[in-house]
C-alpha cells in the first residue's frame, strides 16, 4: 500500500487529515440531504487529475430516478464535463484496452428504479427482484471500475445511499457491501477473471501489462442520514458490524447553531492509525468548491 496520502481537494481539510485520506482505506462521509456531500466528493475526485494524473470516478446508487446533480456541479466547479457509462449499454470488452474509450466518469446503477430499498418496506418477492437486478447490473460494474482502474484511476466516490436505521435491512448497503469487497478490494487478476470469463486467457497478456495495485485505491462513500444537526450526528451509535465500524475515516456534516441562523460545520469523528483535528469547523460552499471557514 502506497504511504502517499490522498489530497480531498480542501487544504484546510487535509490539514485536519494530517495530510490527507489513506488509500486502500473507507472513507464515509455522512449528513442530511443537501449539506454538501456531493461537492466534497466531487472535489475529492477531481483532485485525484493532479495528484494520479486521472480524476477519480462516480458510482451513483440513488434508486428514485432524481439526479445527484453530479455533472451540474462537475461543470460549474470544475468545467469538468462528466462522461457517463452507461449500464443499459452493451460493453465491448475489447474497448477495455482503449483508455479513449473505456474512460468513463460516472455510471448510475440503478437508474429510475424507483423502488423501495429497506427490507421491512418491501415484501420478500421485492427483495428477490432487487437482487436479481443487481445480479443482471453487476457485469457492468465490474467492467466500469476495472477499466477506469486499469488506465490509472486511484480514487471513487460512491453516492446515493438512502438512509436507513440499520444498514443489514438496506438493499443498497447489500449492493454495496459487494462492490466494495468483491472489486473495490480484490487483487486484479480475480476482478479481470470475474470479467473476461471465458476470454480471460486470451486477454491474459493484456492483462498482465494492465496490473494495478487495490491497496491505492480510495474509497469514499457518501451516506445520507435522517440526522440534519450536527449534534445529532455525533451522537448517533455504531453498531458491530456496521459499514462505519469498518471505515478508517468518518467525517460528518451537519448544521450548526450560531445565536439566530444556522450554519453549516464538519467533525471528523474518526481517523484510524493517525492523527486528527476533532474540532468542529464551520464550512461554506462557494462557487469553487467547499471552503472551511478556519
Amino acid at each position: 500500500m502506497s504511504d502517499l496520502r490522498q489530497q480531498t481537494g480542501i487544504p484546510q481539510l487535509d490539514e485536519m487529515l494530517s495530510g490527507g485520506l489513506l488509500p486502500g482505506k473507507l472513507t464515509v462521509v455522512l449528513g442530511a440531504t443537501g449539506i454538501g456531500k456531493t461537492q466534497l466528493g466531487l472535489q475529492y475526485a477531481r483532485a485525484g487529475l493532479q495528484q494520479e494524473g486521472q480524476t477519480g470516478i462516480l458510482f451513483d446508487m440513488a434508486t428514485r430516478g432524481d439526479s445527484q446533480s453530479h455533472s451540474e456541479y462537475a461543470e460549474r466547479l470544475f468545467q469538468w464535463k462528466i462522461r457517463e457509462q452507461r449500464v443499459d449499454l452493451p460493453f465491448d470488452l475489447e474497448q477495455i484496452w482503449d483508455s479513449g474509450q473505456a474512460r468513463k466518469d460516472y455510471q448510475h446503477l440503478f437508474r429510475q428504479s424507483g423502488r423501495r430499498v429497506t427490507r421491512r418496506d418491501m415484501e420478500l418477492d421485492e427483495w428477490k427482484e432487487w437482487k436479481l437486478e443487481f445480479v443482471k447490473k453487476l457485469d457492468a460494474a465490474i467492467a466500469y471500475f476495472y477499466s477506469n482502474f486499469v488506465h490509472g484511476v486511484r480514487r471513487t466516490v460512491i453516492d446515493g445511499i438512502e438512509p436507513s436505521e440499520r444498514a443489514s435491512e438496506s438493499f443498497q448497503f447489500h449492493a454495496f457491501e459487494y462492490v466494495y469487497h468483491q472489486i473495490l478490494r480484490k487483487e486484479c487478476d480475480w476482478v479481470a477473471r470475474d470479467l473476461f470469463r471465458a476470454q480471460f486467457r486470451k486477454n491474459q497478456e493484456q492483462i498482465n501489462q494492465h496490473r494495478y495495485d487495490f491497496q491505492e485505491i480510495g474509497c469514499l462513500l457518501l451516506l445520507t442520514t435522517h440526522e440534519v444537526m450536527l449534534d445529532d450526528l455525533i451522537q448517533r451509535p455504531i453498531e458491530s458490524g456496521d459499514v462505519l465500524s469498518n471505515a478508517n475515516t468518518i467525517i460528518l456534516m451537519g448544521k450548526i447553531r450560531e445565536e439566530n441562523r444556522m450554519s453549516r460545520a464538519l467533525h471528523i469523528a474518526k481517523h484510524r492509525g493517525s492523527a486528527v483535528d476533532e474540532a468542529i469547523v464551520p464550512f461554506a460552499i462557494q462557487e469553487s468548491g467547499i471552503e472551511l471557514l478556519t
